[in-house]
């Protein structure tokens, strides 16, 4: 079974939201997050409507006690994780030049500090109850020798930092059968996009997107680890 236990992060809205309705049709048990109460209690309404279990948790992933917290209560409700879908993150579209310091750290501390907290309190419980597997939402804004958008140098670097901090957690997690990928793709139909590059065409939605994350967590992509996988699409 795909995520018998899953943390999505990010689950109020776009890829977030549609991973974790994909995950709860598949049977998973899953655990909310996002900083919105209504949109998180919009998902779990959802996937209750259609036979699923869901518990949504606010949660603010730069803060190390709302994770603590989002974790100890996935355990408390249905027991300990064994698939994570790091996918919160957020945006400061600023020219270089004019970017503040609070605004870089803001981005980094949405995206790379939340997926690492997220990811260490997912291996301390992964690691001790047989394993699991941790799929990072990157971008093609972090994937190397692809042409970048201006204004988003912030968010360039959180997805890279993702990236690499992939392939470091895919080294220490296998040991103790902890899997660990990332997946980035391009121009996703999501308020994040409108935001980033307004008036670019998206060229995935977030259920096509929810699908690849589904496969990676599966047992058919048991051989992956470590890899960052670009995703390109000309639909």
């Amino acid at each position: 079974m795909i995520g018998q236990v899953s943390v999505v992060t990010g689950a109020g809205r776009g890829i977030g939201r549609a991973t974790a309705l994909a995950l709860a049709r598949q049977g998973s048990q899953v655990v909310l997050a996002a900083r919105t109460d209504a949109e998180l209690k919009e998902t779990a309404a959802v996937i209750h409507q259609q036979g699923g279990m869901a518990e949504p948790v606010v949660t603010d992933v730069g803060r190390e006690a709302d994770v603590a917290e989002l974790f100890a209560h996935c355990r408390a409700r249905f027991g300990p994780v064994t698939l994570l879908v790091n996918n919160a993150g957020t945006l400061t579209r600023s020219l270089f030049p004019e970017i503040t310091a609070d605004e870089f750290d803001d981005t980094l501390k949405s995206n790379v500090r939340g997926a690492f907290l997220c990811a260490r309190a997912a291996f301390r419980q992964m690691a001790t109850s047989g394993g699991g597997c941790i799929v990072n939402i990157a971008s093609l804004s972090g994937t190397p020798g692809v042409e970048k958008f201006p204004g988003l140098a912030a968010y360039v670097v959180a997805k890279f930092g993702i990236v690499g901090l992939t392939e470091a957690l895919a080294v220490e997690g296998k040991p103790v059968n902890i899997r660990v990928v990332a997946l980035s793709p391009g121009a996703v139909d999501t308020t994040l996009l409108a935001r980033a590059v307004p008036g670019l065409k998206a060229r995935m939605t977030p259920e096509q997107t929810a699908r690849l994350v589904l496969f990676l967590a599966s047992d058919s992509a048991a051989a992956l680890n470590g890899l960052n996988i670009p995703i390109f699409s000309n639909a």
